[in-house]
C-alpha cells in the first residue's frame, strides 16, 4: 500500500469517528473542521476523531490597553487557522510564547452539531502569576471524548498585567488595573455564551473547573457581578479565595513596584511605555505586606468589579444556586513545598519547628502542633509531620471554611479528598498537589504527572473524569462508579474520599481540622 493511500484511508477512519460521535452524526466539515464565530470563522484540525481548534482569539490584543479593561476583537470574514496554541500571558518562567496579546481559547469538541453538550471550561492553576491554558497536562481529547462534552481552555493577563492595582495613584484610564485578569476571564465566558453553540456545546450549561490558582479564579468570580449567569456549576480542585487583596494593600505592592522600576506615584503612566520584559524583571520585588518573596498579584476589593470578599464573612448570595464541588488532594505541600526543596523530606525532630513557622501560614506554636501530630500519627516522621501539618493549615483550611459556608448557606456543595497515591519515586509524593489534573483530564502520560501509566492509575482516571462530567452534565458528580454521596453538611461534613477504595466518609482528618480551626486564617497575599 502506497504512502498517500495509507494517508486517505486514516482520514477516512478519523472522518468515520466524528461523524459517528456527532449527534445528528453529521459534522459542519470533516477534514478541517470550521465554525462560524460572531467574530468571524476559524478553521480547526481533527485529533482522533475530535475536532480540535486552538488559539481562537476572544478578545482583543491588550497592549494598546495596557491595565485597562479588554475589548472584544475586531470581527474577521475570511477563515483563521485555529491549529496552534495562542501566547500566554507575560510571566517570568515558561517554555512557551508569551505576549500581551494573550486572550485566546481553545475548544476540543466531539462535533459542530446542535448537540447541546455540556461545557467544561478549565482555569489553569499559577496563582495569578503563571501558566497557561496549553500545557500538555490540559489536552481536552480525552475528557470531550469519554464524556461527549465540549472541553475549554484558555490564557488571560496574569501577575502585574492583570492585577497590579494603579487606580490610586491618579490616572482614571486605570481603574480597573487590580481585577483586569479576572475581566479577561468574564469576556471569555461572553464569548462563550455567544458562540459555543457553534461548537456543539451548550451555553445553557457551563462548568468552571480549575485546580490552585484556576480554583482560586473561580471562587472570585463566584461573587464578581459581572460573571452573574454565565457559568452555572464550580469544581474548585486545590484552589479556594476566600478573600481578596485590600485596596490599601494591593496599592503599597504597587508603590513597591513603581519604586523598584524607578517611578514616583505621579507618573504611573510611564508603566504603559515600559518593555515587558522590564516589568516582568521586577516582579522579584520583595512584597511589602508578606515581607518576603516576590510581589504577590491577585484579585482586588475595588468596589468596581469586585465589591466583596469572595467567600468572607459568608458565600457569595449571587452564586447560591450554582451546584459547587470543592476538592483537595491528602499531601499538597510534599510537591507545592518539598517539589523545589528536596530538604523538607529530610527533616529531623530539631529542625521540625522553624520549618513549621516559615511554612504553615497560621499563628499557631509549633510546640503544640507537632505534638499533637504525633499524637495522632506516632509512626510519623518529622518530614511526614512536616507535610502533614502545612498541608492541612495552608492549602485544605481555605476549602474546609468555603464547604461551611456553603452549608450554612444550604448551597449544594460536595466535597471531595483525593487519597490515591502518586506510585512515582517510591510513593513519597503521597496525593500531591497538582496530582487530580492529569486524571481528571486522562493525561496520565503527560509531561507534569504524577500518576503513571499503570492499570490502578488508569481506573482512578476514569472514576475521576465520569464524576467531572457527571457534575458538567448535572450539577451532581455522582455516577455509577461512586458510592452514593451526598452533599457536605454540618455537622457530617460529608467528604468523598477517592482511593483504591473510594468511600464516602464523615469529616475525615477531623482531629487535624479542629487543631487549626482554634486559630484565624488570613489568606496569604489578602
Amino acid at each position: 500500500m502506497t504512502a498517500d493511500r495509507r494517508e486517505i484511508l486514516k482520514g477516512a477512519a478519523a472522518a468515520v469517528a466524528l461523524a459517528a460521535l456527532n449527534r445528528p452524526a453529521r459534522a459542519t466539515q470533516i477534514t478541517a473542521p470550521l465554525a462560524q464565530t460572531s467574530y468571524g470563522p476559524v478553521r480547526g484540525t481533527l485529533d482522533e476523531g475530535i475536532a480540535v481548534f486552538k488559539g481562537i482569539r476572544y478578545g482583543a490584543d491588550t497592549a494598546p490597553r495596557r491595565f485597562q479593561a479588554p475589548l472584544p476583537p475586531t470581527p474577521w470574514s475570511d477563515p483563521v487557522d485555529a491549529t496552534a496554541f495562542g501566547a500566554a500571558s507575560p510571566q517570568k518562567e515558561i517554555d512557551e510564547a508569551v505576549s500581551e496579546d494573550c486572550l485566546f481559547l481553545n475548544v476540543w469538541t466531539p462535533g459542530l452539531d446542535a448537540g447541546r453538550r455540556p461545557v467544561m471550561v478549565y482555569l489553569h492553576g499559577g496563582a495569578y502569576t503563571s501558566g497557561s491554558g496549553s500545557h500538555p497536562l490540559l489536552d481536552g481529547r480525552r475528557l470531550a471524548a469519554r464524556g461527549d462534552v465540549v472541553v475549554v481552555t484558555l490564557n488571560h493577563r496574569l501577575n502585574l498585567f492583570g492585577y497590579a492595582y494603579l487606580a490610586r495613584f491618579g490616572d482614571s484610564d486605570m481603574l480597573h488595573s487590580g481585577n483586569a485578569g479576572t475581566l479577561d476571564l468574564v469576556l471569555a465566558l461572553a464569548w462563550l455564551r455567544d458562540n459555543i453553540a457553534a461548537f456543539g456545546g451548550d451555553p445553557g450549561q457551563v462548568m468552571l473547573f480549575g485546580q490552585s490558582g484556576g480554583g482560586a479564579k473561580i471562587a472570585t468570580l463566584m461573587a464578581v457581578p459581572a460573571a452573574a449567569g454565565l457559568f452555572h456549576r464550580a469544581a474548585t480542585m486545590s484552589g479556594q479565595q476566600l478573600t481578596a487583596s485590600g485596596p490599601l494593600n494591593a496599592t503599597k505592592r504597587a508603590a513597591a513596584l513603581l519604586d523598584t522600576l524607578g517611578l514616583k506615584p505621579e507618573r504611573v503612566s510611564a508603566l504603559r511605555a515600559l518593555p515587558v520584559a522590564t516589568l516582568t524583571a521586577a516582579l522579584d520585588t520583595i512584597d511589602p505586606i508578606i515581607g518576603s518573596g516576590r510581589l504577590y498579584f491577585g484579585p482586588v476589593l475595588d468596589e468596581r468589579t469586585l465589591l466583596r470578599h469572595p467567600f468572607y464573612p459568608d458565600a457569595p448570595g449571587q452564586s447560591a444556586a450554582i451546584p459547587m464541588m470543592l476538592g483537595n488532594t491528602h499531601d499538597e505541600t510534599r510537591s507545592l513545598i518539598g517539589g523545589n526543596d528536596d530538604s523538607a523530606f529530610k527533616l529531623g525532630w530539631s529542625d521540625l519547628p522553624e520549618r513549621l513557622i516559615a511554612h504553615m501560614r497560621v499563628d499557631i506554636a509549633p510546640e503544640t502542633v507537632i505534638a499533637e501530630y504525633r499524637r495522632l500519627y506516632p509512626g510519623y516522621a518529622p518530614s511526614d509531620v512536616f507535610f502533614a501539618a502545612t498541608t492541612a493549615s495552608r492549602s485544605w483550611r481555605a476549602a474546609v471554611v468555603e464547604a461551611e459556608l456553603r452549608a450554612a448557606q444550604r448551597s449544594p456543595a460536595f466535597v471531595y479528598q483525593l487519597d490515591w497515591p502518586s506510585p512515582l519515586d517510591g510513593g513519597k509524593w503521597g496525593a500531591p498537589h497538582t496530582h487530580d489534573i492529569a486524571l481528571v483530564f486522562g493525561t496520565l502520560d503527560a509531561r507534569g504527572s504524577y500518576t503513571g501509566t499503570g492499570e490502578a492509575a488508569r481506573a482512578m482516571s476514569e472514576r475521576l473524569m465520569d464524576t467531572f462530567i457527571a457534575f458538567a452534565r448535572t450539577g451532581n458528580p455522582n455516577s455509577p462508579a461512586l458510592p452514593r454521596w451526598e452533599p457536605y453538611e454540618l455537622p457530617r461534613r460529608q467528604t468523598m474520599v477517592f482511593d483504591t477504595a473510594t468511600r464516602l466518609e464523615d469529616d475525615p482528618r477531623g482531629a487535624e481540622r479542629r487543631l487549626f480551626a482554634r486559630v484565624p486564617f488570613i489568606q496569604q497575599g489578602t
